[in-house]
């Protein structure tokens, strides 16, 4: 049980709930008896300072006639008096005797006197006079004792029953807590067990329970997607590298077996080397996305000229857009500097280079434009080629993901796969939209990588 968090909480909660019990009854005790207590101390304190400077006027007899009438004129019968002589002789009061405990060492004392024949307790004040006399002055604390007493039980009581809310109430939020902690728990076990479809229950209440249990769904939904990520990965490259590896094998085989000359099985062996290597490039593309994805690439962050980068894409990228007979438009806005991967950056934006020619009839434009504004910057490049259905825009950033239209051409289903990857490493988006015809695929970035010259 002592391992136990939610026990913890309870006795975190119940100690809370004590001390503040505790504090408030400090504050009641001070501010009822400590202020009786306070007042009878001034009273005393005032009544003396008015009989000392009553004998230093009138001297013996004023003082005794003094202490007569304030005796005189004390309804709650509650004033406490006693003058003596040098040898402790009564001379004036109401108390018969120099009373038992009252030394000369201290002022104040709290003891019990005998008066009009009865014991009480009293609060007294002693002080000395010229000519050895000493004087008594005080105040009876009976009733005062008595409320003491009174508000002592009451608040002993209220620590009783302090104690017992306290205790409740650490119970009840240790249940809370452990009923909440053991749902997810039990969604945490299944889970492992291997149903993914179980939720941590949301109570709707909006407290800090509910919030947490949004993030576990979160995450659990998150690792669903990535493991339905992960199948469709490998299914696709199944699928997609079955074709070249069983090409390259089956040309081996036919030329070992057929093969009639060196020159004959060396061209068998490149036509496999081929096939091969776009096998290596398709993984060689997964990793560089897994490692893009994984943030790994921020190291290489710098600053770098974005605009001459474009420049030189639409200069290397013009040839193959004239030998597949299309013409590259390209609108810049120079002097744009960009804080990023200078590598990643050129990549992507080759890759959509790569497929408006691919997929662009002849006689027709493509179009690459950089332009910078308030909200950033913004690389397009527009074909006009058959595009993207928009029921496959969604999934076309995919990994290995092509479409029907597509399927027919070379290529493994990276090439946009690597430009969101590229665009979320930087912070930005990949938007892909109707070029009627066409496709128009936008690179946006953000403005804090932005340096534009004046």
């Amino acid at each position: 049980m002592f391992r136990s968090a939610g026990f913890r909480f309870g006795i975190l909660y119940a100690s809370l709930f004590g001390l503040s019990a505790l504090a408030l009854a400090a504050f009641l005790w001070w501010t009822t008896v400590g202020l009786l207590d306070r007042q009878t101390d001034a009273a005393i304190n005032a009544d003396t300072q008015g009989l000392a400077e009553r004998y230093h006027e009138g001297g013996l007899p004023a003082l005794i006639e003094t202490i007569d009438q304030r005796l005189a004129a004390n309804i709650d019968d509650n004033a406490i008096y006693l003058l003596v002589g040098p040898h402790f002789d009564r001379i004036a009061g109401n108390l018969n005797a120099w009373p038992h405990g009252v030394t000369m060492d201290t002022n104040w004392f709290e003891l019990p006197v005998q008066r009009a024949g009865l014991t009480g307790v009293a609060r007294l004040h002693e002080f000395n006079l010229p000519g050895g006399f000493h004087l008594l002055v005080g105040r009876d604390s009976h009733v005062r004792s008595q409320l003491r007493r009174l508000l002592t039980g009451a608040l002993l009581w209220s620590a009783v029953v302090a104690l017992a809310l306290g205790t409740l109430g650490g119970a009840l939020v240790r249940g809370a807590f452990r009923a909440t902690v053991a749902d997810v728990s039990a969604t945490a076990a299944a889970i492992a067990a291997g149903d993914l479809s179980r939720r941590v229950r949301i109570a709707g209440t909006g407290d800090e329970f509910d919030l947490l249990a949004g993030a576990v769904n979160d995450m659990l939904d998150r690792i669903l997607r990535l493991m339905d990520g992960v199948k469709q990965v490998s299914n696709a490259i199944a699928h997609d590298l079955r074709t070249p590896i069983a090409r390259a094998r089956t040309r081996l085989e036919d030329a070992a077996t057929h093969a009639r000359t060196p020159e004959e099985l060396h061209a068998a062996i490149d036509r496999a080397q081929v096939d091969l290597d776009g096998v290596v490039g398709v993984f060689q593309a997964i990793l560089r996305i897994a490692e893009i994805e994984a943030g790994a690439r921020r190291s290489a962050f710098v600053t770098f000229d974005l605009s001459a980068l474009i420049a030189d894409l639409a200069e290397l990228y013009a040839a193959p857009a004239e030998d597949a007979g299309l013409r590259l438009d390209a609108s810049i806005q120079y002097d744009i500097s960009f804080y990023g991967d200078r590598d990643m950056i050129q990549q992507a934006v080759a890759n959509l280079l790569d497929n408006a020619i691919k997929f662009s009839p002849p006689e027709t434009a493509v179009q690459l434009s950089l332009a910078a504004g308030d909200e950033g910057l913004r690389i397009e490049v527009a074909d006009r080629g058959p595009g993207i259905p928009e029921a496959d825009r969604a999934r076309a950033t995919e990994r290995f993901f092509r479409g029907e239209q597509a399927r027919s051409t070379p290529g493994s289903g990276l090439g946009l796969a690597l430009v969101q990857a590229v665009a979320t490493l930087h912070g930005g988006t990949l938007t892909l939209a109707d070029n009627a015809p066409g496709l128009r695929a936008t690179l946006a970035l953000p403005v804090r990588g932005m340096n534009t010259a004046s």
